[in-house]
């Protein structure tokens, strides 16, 4: 028997979707207000979801404590109220665009969990734009 958990959480972070290599047309073209050499903000929802078995024992998946704390820990620590092109390491050298943000978080979040555990990460940079990521194929 296979049950997803899931976890929301919220951070706030500004950004500017940019590509050194491209004349500062093409990126206005490209990004257009995410362009915006002074950084823009989202306030941003993500959902971690955790699929697998339940423990006999404990009737977990996984405790929902634990992962509160793993995402404290690993993504909104590091996040939240940050500039995401200057305070993570990650972005210094790639865009921070919402499919990439996602990534990285799944990423982050990977190495802490059971193999045998499926995880999916789920990112809002507005009511209307998210993406999924659910990991290697």
């Amino acid at each position: 028997m296979q049950v997803t958990v899931c976890r929301t959480e919220h951070f706030n972070a500004a950004h500017r979707l940019y590509n050194a290599t491209w004349s500062d047309e093409q990126n206005q073209q490209v990004f257009g207000a995410c362009n915006n050499p002074h950084y823009h903000g989202h306030n941003y929802e993500l959902t971690v979801r955790l699929r697998g078995a339940v423990d006999p024992e404990t009737g977990y998946v996984y405790d929902m404590k634990d992962l509160s704390q793993l995402l404290k820990r690993e993504i909104l620590g590091i996040f939240d109220h940050r500039n995401l092109n200057l305070d993570v390491a990650e972005f210094s050298h790639l865009n921070p665009t919402a499919e990439n943000i996602a990534v990285v978080i799944w990423n982050r979040l990977r190495p802490h969990l059971a193999a045998d555990l499926h995880l999916s990460v789920t990112l809002y940079e507005t009511d209307r734009n998210f993406v999924e990521y659910h990991g290697q194929l």
